[in-house]
């Protein structure tokens, strides 16, 4: 039976009872995305240069990985670089790009031992082709692994995903593939980028900016969403538990009611369409 995780209790539990109280849930979600938003403020409070707050977050990634592993969560994905930042001052954009390079190659072990799958996400031929490679070597050298998928969100946009999508729908039907009476949600999300996996139950975002950020735009459509203040790279493990308990304590209708709803049975000569029923119920004066 599934441990209840009472709000007002969780602060007490150590990180071990938490994990514990959580893993005894069956409403754990299967995908969580985080939008991993703050590490540039986090190095300006402390007079760093921006790429430090990049180096910081590395070990919030690593908290985060271990944490939904010892969860069971079958896919974690983070939005590591969004079209939007090939805006950013080319001097940045390439250390990004190495910082990456070095993060995969200094990683790699540690998640071979953690059992971790590791994805790409996005326009990956517009990236350097170094970092094409470095990425491609990571990828396969944990292909072999069965437990957790680390899908990382690179050159990645929502709505170019949706214009990719689209042009390979356009494809298929032009080539006789597809009839027009055929094209369904389903049909359309093969051309997503990652159509194999699911899409996010739960989507984090640190630092308190209230966007997407074109972030997964299709998939987070019926996903809970939870914006926390705290910077990137002071996310810790706890924070992560405390988010999915969050996020199992929350009731997810997907536009259903309950079935013990607060709607009473309909008397059988009256309809839910009669305007003079509705006056009635909601008293409105003739």
């Amino acid at each position: 039976m599934a441990v209840s995780l009472d709000p007002e209790k969780l602060g007490a539990l150590s990180d071990g009872e938490l994990l514990a109280a959580l893993r005894g849930h069956d409403n754990l979600p299967r995908h969580v995305a985080i939008i991993m938003d703050g590490n540039g403020r986090w190095a300006k409070r402390r007079f760093l240069p921006r790429l430090a707050g990049h180096r910081a977050g590395r070990h919030s990634v690593r908290r985060c990985v271990q944490a939904c592993g010892k969860l069971g969560v079958e896919v974690l994905t983070l939005y590591t670089f969004s079209q939007e930042n090939f805006n950013r001052p080319e001097a940045e954009v390439k250390a990004l790009w190495h910082f990456l390079q070095e993060t995969l190659v200094a990683e790699r072990d540690d998640l071979m031992k953690q059992n971790v799958v590791l994805r790409a996400t996005g326009a990956l031929d517009q990236l350097p082709q170094k970092a094409q490679d470095v990425i491609a070597q990571a990828v396969e050298s944990l292909s072999g692994n069965t437990g957790l998928i680390l899908n990382l969100a690179l050159a990645y946009g929502g709505r170019q995903e949706i214009v990719h999508a689209a042009r390979d729908l356009a494809q298929r039907l032009n080539s006789g593939q597809l009839n027009e009476a055929d094209i369904t949600e389903d049909e359309f999300a093969k051309g997503l980028y990652s159509p194999e996996l699911p899409d996010p139950d739960f989507m984090i975002r640190t630092s308190g900016e209230g966007r997407l950020s074109n972030f997964l735009l299709w998939q987070l459509a019926y996903a809970e969403i939870l914006i926390t203040p705290v910077l990137w790279p002071d996310f810790s493990e706890r924070d992560l538990l405390l988010s999915v308990a969050d996020y199992v304590n929350r009731d997810r209708r997907f536009g259903k009611l309950k079935a013990s709803g607060t709607l009473q049975a309909e008397p059988a000569n009256e309809s839910l369409l009669d305007p003079a029923r509705w006056k009635r119920m909601l008293r409105v004066r003739p």
